[in-house]
């Protein structure tokens, strides 16, 4: 199964949507290498790099995306495959 690495950006304009955002990165913790967070008095960001396949890495986004408050901006670097 092909894997890619890659990052997203998550700009957190409403901080009461903080717990639901935690919450997805939760749920995608396996796919995660690395996330920093950015607070601000007005808004917050999140940058996270993560490995995963093409669904795994839709699924995140999709869901962080449909977040009321939340914007989210990613970039992939090319696939590779995985030795089994």
């Amino acid at each position: 199964m092909e894997r890619r690495i890659g990052t997203v950006l998550i700009y957190v304009e409403n901080r009461e949507a903080a717990p639901e955002v935690n919450a997805v990165l939760s749920r995608h913790a396996g796919i995660i290498i690395c996330r920093q967070g950015f607070p601000r008095e007005q808004y917050s960001l999140i940058s996270v790099i993560f490995e995963g396949t093409t669904d795994e890495i839709g699924s995140l986004t999709g869901q962080l995306g449909r977040i009321k408050g939340i914007e989210v901006k990613s970039a992939l670097l090319k696939g590779r495959e995985t030795k089994p």
